[in-house]
């Protein structure tokens, strides 16, 4: 299953990049994020990979992010596997008028398991408003400084 979402940031493209590509900033818009640990290659570029710990109430989520493409400031492309799918995420950065920052992100959603494949065919709209969840809190944290972080 493929969905594109988009979004708009009232921010100049390198500070929307710079809060972007930090590690240390997931937990400001990534709902449900406990931790992060780098596993391998350069942080940030081409083919790093890092372990990012979710818990949602009793349901906790292990995924492995991949960097297949690095392009800033205008595209960043990564893998999330964790059992039962794996989704591929195109994102594009594109600097409009007015300090304004367009934010266009690509899923190309692909089950792994059976489970999976039965709630992409019952349920396809979660995954998209997940993504929609994620893009809006980034909004929020780039634009008004505004983190969903309640540990501080």
């Amino acid at each position: 299953m493929q969905y594109t979402t988009e979004i708009l940031i009232d921010k100049p493209i390198s500070e929307v990049i710079k809060k972007f590509n930090s590690a240390d900033n997931l937990k400001h818009w990534q709902e449900g994020l406990v931790s992060t640990e780098h596993i391998s290659g350069i942080p940030n570029q081409l083919g790093a990979k890092m372990k990012l710990n979710f818990s949602f109430g009793k349901r906790k989520m292990e995924i492995i992010e991949t960097i297949t493409k690095q392009e800033f400031p205008n595209e960043l492309h990564v893998t999330y596997t964790t059992k039962g799918v794996r989704n591929v995420q195109e994102n594009y950065f594109k600097a409009l008028e007015n300090n304004t920052t367009k934010w266009t992100s690509i899923t190309d959603c692909q089950p792994t398991s059976f489970k999976i494949s039965l709630m992409l065919f019952l349920m396809p709209s979660a995954f998209k408003k997940q993504t929609e969840t994620y893009m809006t809190n980034f909004k929020k944290f780039v634009e008004e400084g505004i983190s969903i972080d309640k540990s501080n």
